[in-house]
């Protein structure tokens, strides 16, 4: 006679993009990672196993869709397809970094709505849920008809500044790099205490930011530039140039996505900026890191999340703490 298995066991399983985090994750929800294996034959297909009976179980796949976008996102899918196949009772998939996310509205005519595209992908597959951070834009969470948990970095990011720079709350500025900036530079701001500035760049796209003016007062004072994703870098530094030229003290940057195309490290490297601060949400690769980073872990926040989630309790409090303030 089989042994009983007890139902709805939580589990918690990492795919290749992002190991490091997924570890912490496990471990701040009290879980050990899942055993699975997941290869790449010669041609790119993706071979997935699952080595552990889930039968029953609620599981929390974590993935980054970074690069390679493509492959993580196929990894992220066939998983899922694994997973259902195999009876697991709910399927979760822990998003870190939501890629194709940029692509959210018709900005020309013929265009795709790819962040629309992803998130169909993930329902028709079979997830239940969705847990994200820092969507490009929060309105992408209407694109599900599942539950988003949508988290958000803010109170992580602002705690750099307020345990390790000494900076004074009245000569802190925060600043957008950017008019569609405005409400996230205005919940730091909010954070820190501090008044808001604008970089007037009405460019469309950030390999050609050419910066107007800057509407605020920085002179004078610490500015903290804001954004989501830092991807070629061109708009952080030439942010960061006219602020100083505005007569701004130093100037820090804060972001949640590190995803550094190109030369983006080392155009940060020879920027003007004094510290970027960033999460690891997306794993950086040794060429990509830099001594200006400090890189703040986003491990604990999500296994809080994945532990009141999977006991039926409200996230709410992860909004109002900030969990696990440590650095990488």
């Amino acid at each position: 006679m089989a042994e009983h298995v007890e139902a709805g066991r939580m589990k918690v399983f990492a795919l290749n993009s992002n190991r490091p985090l997924a570890e912490k994750i496990a471990k701040a929800a009290g879980v050990e990672l899942g055993k699975a294996t997941i290869k790449h034959f010669s041609d790119g297909e993706i071979q997935i196993s699952i080595d552990e009976s889930i039968r029953g179980d609620e599981l929390f796949l974590i993935q980054s869709v970074s690069d390679p976008v493509n492959t993580n996102l196929m990894e992220l899918l066939i998983m899922v397809d694994a997973a259902r196949r195999a009876s697991a009772e709910k399927i979760n998939v822990v998003v870190p970094y939501y890629g194709y996310s940029r692509a959210d509205r018709k900005a020309r005519s013929r265009e795709p709505i790819t962040a629309k595209l992803i998130a169909s992908l993930m329902q028709m597959d079979g997830v239940n849920r969705v847990i994200a951070l820092d969507l490009h834009a929060a309105q992408l969470q209407g694109f599900f008809d599942i539950p988003v948990d949508h988290l958000q970095s803010d109170r992580l990011l602002t705690s750099y500044f307020e345990e390790n720079t000494g900076l004074a709350d009245e000569d802190i500025v925060v600043v957008a790099p950017d008019h569609a900036g405005v409400s996230r530079a205005r919940r730091l701001a909010e954070l820190l205490g501090a008044p808001i500035a604008i970089i007037d760049n009405r460019s469309d796209t950030e390999n050609a930011a050419h910066p107007e003016a800057v509407i605020g007062d920085v002179q004078g004072k610490h500015a903290i530039l804001v954004d989501d994703i830092i991807d070629t870098a061109i708009r952080i530094t030439v942010s960061a140039d006219a602020l100083k030229k505005a007569g701004a003290a130093d100037v820090y940057a804060a972001a949640t996505h590190a995803v550094l195309s190109g030369d983006a490290t080392q155009r940060i490297n020879e920027s003007v900026l004094k510290k970027v601060v960033i999460t690891d949400s997306i794993q950086l690769p040794e060429d990509k890191q830099s001594d200006k980073f400090a890189i703040m872990s986003v491990g604990e926040m999500f296994g809080k999340a994945i532990d009141l989630i999977y006991h039926e309790e409200p996230v709410d409090s992860l909004f109002t703490k900030v969990p696990g303030r440590q650095k990488q």
